[in-house]
């Protein structure tokens, strides 16, 4: 027991943790020990390579100086390995790059995520060196205000750049767009950001575009398509999966109109719904999942019928929201199987989206219309990185070639048309 009962509180950044100085002497020497396998599987890789003495080319050559790495636990100190060939000079020397310690690198990549989030959340430039410290510890240099700023310029850049990349080599089988409402400050006139996330004929998801529209209006989205298509994307997607948006619609119709339209399942039974009294959304809901989780199309059309029929007659605003895309809202019966669930809603984007809506608050500062799309980029490509791939990715090359399906299932009577 002590005399007193006064206790002196911890400052933001001064808190002295030892759980976190374990975990940082943890994660020195398990950085330490990968890049030393690392390392070791480089130099068996050119166990062959021989000195014209029969000595061995490549060898160990101490370390680099020491330097700190910050990652969420705080900085960590590593030293990288040097590799030293005996022979090889200029173009001809063979160097190694650590993949796991990247030349240079000065924050892990969860930092860097991190940083847009806490820009977009309102923290400004110059309150940043105190934000870390408070969640990393008082040791967080090397991320001050002029730090930040670059960053900040980086992004933008990296983003302008992104899109204005060159597409000719690219194919994408699937498209899901959406308009997605943040609060992050944008222009004026720009309301909404238009995102499109493509498949691959390889069944992998990419962040095809990203750029700030009006409402969605079919002008923002054909200046969007047209530029993807300028980039050389000529040949536009087998199925475009969006909500009853029309200014997509009417956009891809002008751009790609070989595209097949889905409509989104999960906005047609939100709109369906709203126009419902509350007492019949529960049993409504249920008829509406017999129709798009039915077995076959026949089965799907009888389920529409059967709804139609029950409705129609007391609530014809909301049949009527839900008949006016009736085919649309069945395309994906003659797509694979496998692909069905990826094919019924625009979930892709709404999930990766929905944590970046959440995120993005007006800030009082001076966020402008580029840095907040820059910002908002770099959390959709963190995103990007755990996108799973699809289901069936097998099938995606027959979809491409023309081979046509039905309820799912490959319909062998027919001939493949040319890709």
């Amino acid at each position: 027991m002590t005399d007193s009962n006064v206790f002196q509180l911890s400052q933001p950044g001064t808190l002295s943790d030892p759980l976190t100085e374990v975990l940082r002497s943890g994660a020195r020497a398990l950085l330490a020990q990968a890049v030393a396998a690392e390392v070791a599987g480089f130099l068996e890789s050119h166990a062959d390579k021989l000195t014209d003495d029969g000595r061995q080319r490549l060898v160990r050559h101490g370390h680099l100086p020491e330097r700190e790495i910050m990652t969420g636990i705080g900085p960590v100190a590593v030293r990288a390995p040097r590799i030293r060939d005996r022979v090889g000079t200029g173009e001809e020397r063979i160097a190694f790059s650590s993949a796991i310690l990247p030349p240079y690198a000065r924050r892990s990549k969860s930092l860097d995520v991190l940083i847009p989030i806490l820009y977009l959340k309102g923290i400004s430039t110059g309150g940043f060196e105190e934000a870390l410290a408070a969640l990393l510890g008082k040791d967080a240099g090397g991320l001050s205000a002029s730090t930040i700023a670059r960053l900040r310029d980086a992004w933008a850049d990296e983003h302008a750049r992104w899109q204005k990349r060159d597409l000719s080599v690219k194919r994408y089988v699937y498209f899901w767009a959406d308009g997605i409402y943040v609060q992050a400050r944008l222009e004026d006139d720009a309301q909404c950001l238009l995102v499109i996330i493509g498949a691959t004929p390889e069944g992998n998801k990419e962040l095809v575009g990203l750029t700030d529209g009006v409402r969605e209006n079919a002008q923002s989205w054909k200046g969007l398509l047209l530029d993807l298509k300028r980039r050389g994307l000529v040949i536009g997607p087998e199925l475009a999966i969006a909500d009853g948006a029309l200014g997509f619609w009417q956009a891809i119709e002008e751009v790609w109109p070989k595209t097949r339209g889905q409509r989104c399942w999960v906005h047609k039974t939100a709109n369906v719904l709203n126009r419902l009294p509350k007492s019949q959304q529960s049993k409504a809901k249920r008829a509406l999942q017999d129709i798009w989780m039915a077995e076959t199309k026949n089965d799907a059309n009888a389920a529409f019928d059967a709804f139609v029929e029950n409705y129609a007659v007391k609530y014809d605003k909301a049949v009527a929201c839900l008949t006016k895309d009736r085919e649309a809202l069945l395309a994906f019966y003659d797509f694979p199987a496998e692909h069905w669930k990826h094919l019924r809603t625009t979930n892709p984007i709404e999930s990766t989206f929905a944590t970046v809506r959440h995120r993005t608050v007006r800030s009082k500062g001076c966020l402008s219309n580029r840095t907040a799309i820059a910002m908002i980029f770099k959390l959709a490509q963190a995103a990007e990185q755990s996108w799973r791939r699809l289901d069936g990715h097998n099938q995606l090359p027959k979809v491409v070639i023309g081979i046509k399906f039905i309820d799912g299932i490959q319909d062998v009577s027919q001939q493949p048309l040319a890709a």
